[in-house]
């Protein structure tokens, strides 16, 4: 329980507010090994993120929890590989020497537990190597907890669901050989890729308690269709198996069929919605994409009352 844990919080310094409450909650994790934290700032100022940093550490006496704190250590630098968020990930990774390694993005906040309850679930069984925990969706004022319903999440689950209880910023894995792909479109999928590629090794352990609130509603999402649907192509020719599940590829088709439609590509968006329905005739994504391209409902209306319930396109 006393494995030296590294996270790594990627940032652009544009949510200071958010980024600090991130800090606080990894800070005060009652872990009783050290903790080390790198944020990494990518394509923003450093000196800036440094100055928030350091306001933050000089009030930590006064944030409940980590007067009594054990080794905690905190690093700001900037992006040194590929712009984006593999490359921010990876700059973090290659700086840290702890025994494992967590991710957590500026925008979402780890609640009470979370890493000793990982760190003894990847203790209970050596040959594992990554852990994720189910987490809490926050969508406005609602909060909706997405479980996976199991403790081993396999290779065959990630290929068949997205999963997305099994988020980023649920990540702890033992150091050594586990990288962000820096060649991800825009970043888009690649934790969803780093999840396929160490449960192809061994099924992951999942601590199915909600220990992470992920924060949806952000505006950044819907600006990015064309990067969703790069981002997509990429996995389908990464990962041959997802075309092989039929659950799998219908979900995927689903989606590529959904992010045309939001880009007023019908003809594209009809295509794509065949394929899923040819590949699963119960895929929900196949209509809603349709009723997209009509016209009928905006894509920001139905991803809006989707986020609502704790879901995603």
């Amino acid at each position: 329980m006393n494995a030296s844990v590294g996270v790594v919080i990627p940032t652009r310094g544009h949510r200071p507010d958010q980024l600090r409450a991130a800090m606080l909650a990894v800070l005060g994790q009652d872990h009783p090994g050290p903790v080390e934290v790198v944020v990494v700032v990518d394509g923003g100022d450093p000196a800036w993120v440094a100055d928030q940093v350091a306001d933050l550490l000089a009030s930590r006496a006064l944030a409940p929890g980590l007067r009594d704190a054990p080794s905690r250590g905190v690093r700001v630098m900037a992006n040194r590989l590929t712009p984006g968020l593999p490359g921010a990930r990876n700059t973090g990774i290659a700086a840290l020497g702890t025994d494992m390694v967590a991710f957590c993005d500026d925008d979402d906040q780890w609640l009470p537990g979370k890493v000793r309850a990982q760190v003894a679930a990847l203790e209970a069984e050596p040959d594992a190597r990554f852990c994720s925990c189910a987490i809490e969706v926050e969508y406005g004022s609602r909060r909706i907890p997405r479980l996976a319903g199991t403790s081993r999440v396999t290779y065959r689950h990630l290929v068949r669901s997205r999963m997305v209880m099994v988020h980023s910023s649920t990540f702890l894995f033992r150091r050594g050989g586990l990288w962000a792909d820096e060649s991800a479109p825009k970043g888009q999928n690649e934790d969803w890729d780093l999840a396929l590629r160490a449960a192809a090794q061994h099924p992951i352990v999942h601590v199915d308690r909600p220990l992470v609130r992920v924060r949806w509603g952000g505006s950044s999402y819907v600006a990015r269709w064309a990067d969703r649907i790069a981002g997509l192509q990429w996995m389908l020719a990464r990962h041959p198996d997802l075309a092989v599940d039929p659950r799998g590829a219908a979900r995927v088709y689903g989606q590529l069929a959904f992010h045309h439609a939001a880009l007023g590509q019908r003809r594209e968006a009809g295509r794509w919605a065949w394929r899923a329905f040819t590949a699963r005739h119960g895929e929900p994504r196949a209509p809603i994409a349709l009723a997209v391209a009509a016209g009928l409902v905006s894509a920001r209306t139905m991803l809006s009352v989707l986020n609502h319930r704790g879901h995603g396109i």
